[in-house]
């Protein structure tokens, strides 16, 4: 391995450690009480340490989407290039995706949500802003062309694929978000993938060509 490799892996490495500090700490505090002098703390690093590689807490707290956002984005993919899987069946995957990424982490990713709804990207560097819409470009693309490819077929009406593969994304998370503000009230209840199941049996049922 080169020096340049082992500086590179290196970085990768405190980056990576900064971040599960960082995820720890706002699981445990929230992201308003949590400071970077905190994270450094935890961390075991020094505040400036961590500005080498954040601009500001806002950056270090979208990255950790990143992490999540990847994840879904290789999941979608996998239902993406299959082949053999059937085109309807495709969407009800694309749903076991999202639950899976929501499951996996719960708190990031209501997180992301929060960023898309707030100034966060504001306050971040341009290149963490590119790094989220590309993401989220790519997931959102990958979506639409699967309803693409369900019209090719004549398997689903003809409709803006863009505005549909929103559909999919809006349905997901509003059900999330209602459903998790009920928990709030009655933490036994939990109805998150059996209403998610009905939701996407309606839409798929709604989007599909009739045969007549």
């Amino acid at each position: 391995m080169s020096i340049e490799e082992r500086k590179n892996r290196e970085r990768s490495m405190r980056g990576q450690q900064i971040q599960v500090a960082a995820k720890e700490l706002f699981i445990e505090k929230g992201f308003n009480s949590t400071t970077i002098e905190d994270i450094a703390k935890k961390a075991e690093l020094s505040p400036a340490t961590i500005y080498l590689y954040f601009k500001n807490k806002e950056e270090l707290y979208t990255s950790l989407n990143l992490i999540t956002l990847q994840y879904l984005s290789n999941k979608i993919k996998k239902i993406y290039d299959n082949g053999k899987l059937p085109i309807e069946k495709k969407i009800f995957k694309f749903k076991d995706a999202l639950y899976t990424t929501f499951a996996y982490d719960p708190l990031m990713f209501r997180n992301i949500l929060h960023v898309q709804l707030e100034d966060t990207l504001l306050t971040i560097s341009s290149e963490m802003v590119d790094k989220i819409n590309n993401m989220a470009h790519e997931i959102m693309k990958m979506i639409a062309g699967v309803y693409e490819e369900g019209v090719r077929q004549n398997k689903f009406n003809k409709s803006n694929s863009t505005a549909q593969a929103d559909i999919i994304w809006g349905l997901f998370t509003g059900i999330i978000l209602w459903e998790e503000s009920k928990k709030k009230l009655n933490p036994k209840k939990d109805f998150v993938k059996s209403t998610l199941d009905i939701a996407f049996d309606i839409f798929c049922r709604g989007i599909k060509k009739s045969k007549d």
